[in-house]
Protein backbone atom coordinates (compact mmCIF):
# COMPACT_ATOMS: atom_id res chain seq x y z
CA UNK A 1 0.00 0.00 0.00
CA UNK A 2 1.56 3.58 -1.19
CA UNK A 3 1.88 6.23 1.81
CA UNK A 4 -0.88 8.00 0.30
CA UNK A 5 -3.29 5.53 0.05
CA UNK A 6 -2.37 4.74 3.50
CA UNK A 7 -2.71 8.45 5.22
CA UNK A 8 -5.73 8.36 3.08
CA UNK A 9 -7.68 5.20 4.61
CA UNK A 10 -6.51 6.87 8.38
CA UNK A 11 -7.76 10.01 7.50
CA UNK A 12 -10.93 8.85 6.17
CA UNK A 13 -11.75 7.06 8.85
CA UNK A 14 -14.97 7.79 11.39
CA UNK A 15 -12.77 8.79 14.40
CA UNK A 16 -10.30 10.76 12.65
CA UNK A 17 -13.69 12.91 11.52
CA UNK A 18 -15.56 12.57 14.45
CA UNK A 19 -12.14 14.04 16.28
CA UNK A 20 -11.70 16.62 14.06
CA UNK A 21 -15.44 17.76 13.89
CA UNK A 22 -15.02 17.51 18.12
CA UNK A 23 -12.23 19.65 17.75
CA UNK A 24 -13.72 22.39 15.74
CA UNK A 25 -16.75 22.68 17.67
CA UNK A 26 -15.05 22.59 20.99
CA UNK A 27 -13.12 25.67 19.50
CA UNK A 28 -16.09 27.34 18.63
CA UNK A 29 -17.32 26.28 22.09
CA UNK A 30 -14.44 28.07 23.96
CA UNK A 31 -14.81 31.49 22.25
CA UNK A 32 -18.14 31.26 23.48
CA UNK A 33 -17.41 30.40 27.22
CA UNK A 34 -14.58 32.57 27.15
CA UNK A 35 -17.16 35.77 25.53
CA UNK A 36 -19.52 34.55 28.46
CA UNK A 37 -16.46 34.62 31.28
CA UNK A 38 -15.40 38.14 29.80
CA UNK A 39 -18.32 39.65 29.06
CA UNK A 40 -21.33 38.76 31.20
CA UNK A 41 -20.06 36.98 34.37
CA UNK A 42 -16.86 39.10 35.02
CA UNK A 43 -18.47 42.43 34.99
CA UNK A 44 -21.36 40.98 37.92
CA UNK A 45 -18.40 39.77 39.99
CA UNK A 46 -16.60 42.97 39.14
CA UNK A 47 -20.05 44.98 40.00
CA UNK A 48 -20.09 42.56 43.14
CA UNK A 49 -16.78 43.57 44.37
CA UNK A 50 -16.90 47.58 43.84
CA UNK A 51 -16.16 48.08 39.96
CA UNK A 52 -12.91 45.87 40.24
CA UNK A 53 -11.30 44.40 37.17
CA UNK A 54 -9.65 41.02 37.62
CA UNK A 55 -8.37 40.91 33.83
CA UNK A 56 -5.88 43.94 34.91
CA UNK A 57 -4.62 43.45 37.98
CA UNK A 58 -1.00 42.52 38.49
CA UNK A 59 2.08 42.51 40.63
CA UNK A 60 5.10 44.36 38.98
CA UNK A 61 8.51 42.33 38.85
CA UNK A 62 10.52 44.67 37.06
CA UNK A 63 9.86 47.64 39.26
CA UNK A 64 7.29 49.50 36.90
CA UNK A 65 5.12 52.47 38.46
CA UNK A 66 1.89 51.45 40.22
CA UNK A 67 -0.87 52.31 38.63
CA UNK A 68 -0.07 51.39 34.96
CA UNK A 69 -2.46 48.96 33.08
CA UNK A 70 -1.50 45.70 32.55
CA UNK A 71 -0.44 46.47 28.98
CA UNK A 72 1.99 49.36 29.37
CA UNK A 73 3.26 47.26 32.60
CA UNK A 74 3.93 44.38 30.22
CA UNK A 75 6.17 46.52 27.58
CA UNK A 76 8.48 47.85 30.93
CA UNK A 77 8.98 44.11 31.85
CA UNK A 78 7.88 41.02 33.76
CA UNK A 79 4.54 41.16 35.84
CA UNK A 80 2.57 38.80 37.64
CA UNK A 81 -0.72 38.53 36.30
CA UNK A 82 -2.65 36.99 38.57
CA UNK A 83 -6.12 38.88 37.58
CA UNK A 84 -5.67 37.29 34.24
CA UNK A 85 -5.31 33.97 36.21
CA UNK A 86 -8.41 34.44 37.98
CA UNK A 87 -10.27 34.94 34.78
CA UNK A 88 -8.71 31.96 32.59
CA UNK A 89 -9.89 29.93 35.87
CA UNK A 90 -13.09 30.99 36.31
CA UNK A 91 -13.35 30.23 32.03
CA UNK A 92 -12.43 27.08 33.17
CA UNK A 93 -14.80 26.24 35.76
CA UNK A 94 -18.12 27.23 33.66
CA UNK A 95 -16.74 25.50 30.74
CA UNK A 96 -16.72 22.54 33.52
CA UNK A 97 -19.62 23.04 34.71
CA UNK A 98 -21.32 23.88 30.99
CA UNK A 99 -19.71 19.98 29.99
CA UNK A 100 -20.74 18.46 33.12
CA UNK A 101 -24.52 19.39 32.61
CA UNK A 102 -24.03 18.21 28.56
CA UNK A 103 -23.34 14.82 29.51
CA UNK A 104 -25.47 14.37 32.39
CA UNK A 105 -28.43 15.17 30.26
CA UNK A 106 -26.80 12.86 27.43
CA UNK A 107 -26.39 9.72 30.16
CA UNK A 108 -30.13 10.56 31.15
CA UNK A 109 -31.57 10.34 27.61
CA UNK A 110 -29.50 6.95 27.05
CA UNK A 111 -30.63 5.58 30.28
CA UNK A 112 -34.28 6.55 29.74
CA UNK A 113 -33.47 4.75 26.08
CA UNK A 114 -32.08 1.81 27.63
CA UNK A 115 -34.78 1.14 30.76
CA UNK A 116 -37.49 1.03 28.50
CA UNK A 117 -36.07 -1.78 26.20
CA UNK A 118 -39.01 -2.97 23.58
CA UNK A 119 -41.08 -6.34 24.82
CA UNK A 120 -39.60 -9.19 23.35
CA UNK A 121 -41.60 -10.80 20.52
CA UNK A 122 -43.37 -13.86 20.40
CA UNK A 123 -41.49 -16.43 18.84
CA UNK A 124 -42.64 -18.19 15.70
CA UNK A 125 -44.86 -21.27 16.08
CA UNK A 126 -42.81 -24.57 15.43
CA UNK A 127 -42.66 -26.00 11.96
CA UNK A 128 -44.72 -29.17 10.86
CA UNK A 129 -41.70 -30.85 11.32
CA UNK A 130 -41.26 -29.91 14.57
CA UNK A 131 -44.91 -30.90 15.64
CA UNK A 132 -44.67 -34.42 13.74
CA UNK A 133 -41.35 -35.15 15.78
CA UNK A 134 -42.42 -34.06 18.86
CA UNK A 135 -45.20 -36.27 18.09
CA UNK A 136 -43.13 -39.67 17.64
CA UNK A 137 -41.44 -38.96 21.01
CA UNK A 138 -44.38 -38.81 23.12
CA UNK A 139 -46.02 -41.86 21.61
CA UNK A 140 -42.27 -43.51 22.22
CA UNK A 141 -42.47 -42.87 25.25
CA UNK A 142 -46.26 -43.77 25.86
CA UNK A 143 -45.19 -47.32 24.71
CA UNK A 144 -42.54 -47.72 27.07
Amino acid sequence: MSFTQEFKSFALKGNVVDLAVGVIIGGAFGKIVDSVVSDLVMPLVSKAFGGLDFSGYYVALSGQAAGLPLIEAKKLGAVFAYGNFITVALNFAILAFIIFVIIRQMNRLTASQDAAPAAPAEPPPPSEDVLLLREIRDSLRNKN
